[in-house]
């Protein structure tokens, strides 16, 4: 196995990435620098432990699309080929065979979750914004980003809301049928966190039926509050065990947008 690994700044100097606390910045370069020839791991856990970093920080990165986690809990490093060419004396295949299976690579050189029947998966990130693109609901087999959503509320709020609730999941399909991406959701609650979180009038409407409902447009085009700030509390679960079963990708979907370059 290749003993060295490289960053494009395509991906580390994105708005994106350099938004995230320094913390998990520092996650995902470790968590590269521990990867196999092919981007894999099986250690994550581990990793997150030896340079101290939260769950909050792992989440994040699945959040925000920077690691695809399997239900095995291997993870895989999403823009690995951008980043890393190995040449073929050095390369060794990863032993992670039926993850890699489940993976595409596009022309950009990004992994990205295929559906047993080869339909393009929802984990798009581009420069400063994690796409849905247009996707087409009301179809079988559609994926419909629930979870990370309300997972991305719940790390940024500190709160315990379920995007398995009707009533959400309602708001959110509204929104999306409206032709808001998953980045303006993210961007809703950075910019409500950031405003309400301290403030003990407001921050009981840190809550789904507020954000995502018929004022989201408004919340978006507000003045004030930081695009993808990532303020707001970070706070280490107590268990410091990471859970990949409430925050990992539900499955695959539609999507008429093409991964787009960095």
């Amino acid at each position: 196995m290749a003993e060295r690994r490289m960053f494009t700044k395509k991906v580390t100097e994105s708005d994106a990435f350099l938004d995230m606390p320094k913390s998990t910045q520092a996650l995902y370069f470790h968590l590269n620098m521990s990867a196999d020839d092919d981007g894999f791991l099986n250690n994550p856990k581990k990793i997150q432990r030896m340079v101290g970093a939260s769950d909050d920080d792992m989440k994040l990165l699945i959040a925000k699309s920077f690691i695809i986690v399997f239900d095995s809990g291997i993870i895989v490093i999403k823009h690995w080929k951008m980043h890393n060419y190995i040449q073929s004396d050095r390369y060794k295949p990863t032993d992670y065979i039926e993850e890699k299976s489940m993976l595409q690579i596009k022309k950009n050189k990004v992994y990205t979750l295929v559906s047993e029947s080869d339909t393009e998966c929802i984990q798009n990130v581009s420069v400063g914004k994690v796409r849905l693109g247009k996707v087409r609901l009301g179809k079988d087999n559609i994926y419909i980003p629930y979870s990370e959503i309300v997972d991305y509320l719940n790390l940024k709020a500190n709160t315990k809301y379920r995007s398995t609730s009707s009533k959400t999941q309602t708001l959110i399909k509204a929104r999306l049928n409206e032709g808001f991406t998953l980045q303006d959701f993210y961007t809703v609650i950075d910019k409500k966190v950031a405003v309400w979180i301290n403030d003990p009038m407001m921050n009981q409407y840190l809550r789904p039926e507020t954000l995502f409902g018929t004022k989201f447009e408004g919340y978006l085009n507000e003045k004030g509050g930081k695009n993808g700030s990532n303020s707001g509390n970070n706070q280490e679960n107590q268990s410091g065990v990471y859970d990949t079963s409430k925050i990992e990708y539900q499955g695959p979907g539609t999507t008429d947008e093409q991964d787009p370059d960095f």
